[in-house]
């Protein structure tokens, strides 16, 4: 998309959300282009440390190709500043969770306190994508569920409101936590068998956590150990931050590639266009057009 082609986009933040758990209003960011309208829906979940101020290189992208962006600050943001060793820690995991459900349950207020945009949801149109922890916490709301330590699932999360989704460098099974992860992350069990949602998983092919003993391939589990319909997009070379999706300057980004974070937003729009029966092209485009060693896998 060539500059002269790109539109506008504006942001209104920060947008306050009541999640009636007797804690301080969630605050949330919205972004669109601008003329607004009737507009499929992103919310976004950041991964750990992040804000609302982050992704900026995904969220105007996806902003400029006709969504609406909802991102929340979750607690565990250095902006707040709850580490490892707070006490509120271990149940962070399924605040993030409540933190995505107000906002879904919410979404038209929302979008009306976000003047002067003029942007309205639509209803039939809304996924939730994130990012790292994030991906943990959008699948929840696509209806993967957390294993307890007997290797039981937990209680569903999965939304009425939510018909699709797309997971960035998304935790693997709890087997192989290392035990750092198991003693701090011992939620990061998922169990991907009921996450029935269209989804995109997006892994980097050199990324490689210090969470789990596995490799790489611990970040494909979402797509495998799922029921279809799913597809999968490997980035070869990318690490954790795929190029830089939080930002491409930022201290977490060990592979700097802007063209690699555009190619993760650009599958991301893609599919969502496709899985929300809105514009099929750019996903078949995308398809045929991704070469080696970058690949796509559908089930």
């Amino acid at each position: 998309m060539s500059p002269h082609s790109t539109p506008r986009i504006a942001a209104v933040k920060p947008i306050p959300v009541r999640t009636g758990e007797g804690r301080p209003d969630l605050e949330v960011r919205v972004t669109a282009r601008a003329g607004g309208g009737t507009l499929p829906v992103i919310v976004f979940s950041h991964g750990n440390g992040w804000s609302l101020d982050g992704y900026g290189p995904l969220v105007d992208r996806w902003a400029a190709r006709g969504f609406v962006v909802v991102q929340p600050t979750h607690p565990d943001s250095r902006r707040i500043g709850i580490g490892f060793d707070d006490p509120r820690f271990g149940r962070i995991w399924r605040t993030r969770i409540a933190d995505i459900r107000a906002i879904l349950d919410g979404i038209d207020q929302i979008l009306a306190d976000a003047a002067p945009l003029d942007v309205r949801a639509d209803p039939s149109r809304i996924a939730v994508v994130g990012h790292s922890w994030g991906a943990q916490t959008a699948g929840a709301l696509l209806g993967a569920r957390v294993l307890d330590a007997d290797g039981r699932p937990g209680e569903s999360f999965a939304h009425p409101k939510v018909s699709a989704g797309a997971l960035l460098a998304a935790t693997g099974t709890g087997d192989s936590l290392t035990d750092f992860a198991r003693t701090h992350l011992p939620f990061m069990r998922p169990d991907y068998s009921s996450m029935t949602a269209p989804t995109l998983i997006v892994a980097g092919g050199e990324d490689r956590s210090r969470l789990s003993t596995r490799g790489p391939d611990w970040f494909t589990d979402a797509y495998h150990l799922s029921p279809a319909p799913k597809s999968m997009l490997t980035i070869a070379d990318g690490e954790h931050t795929l190029g830089g999706v939080a930002g491409e300057t930022v201290a977490e980004t060990t592979d700097e590639d802007p063209a690699r974070v555009a190619l993760v937003a650009d599958a991301v729009s893609a599919f969502l266009l496709d899985a929300f029966g809105l514009d099929h092209a750019p996903w078949a485009a995308l398809q045929d057009g991704t070469r080696a060693p970058d690949r796509i896998h559908a089930k």
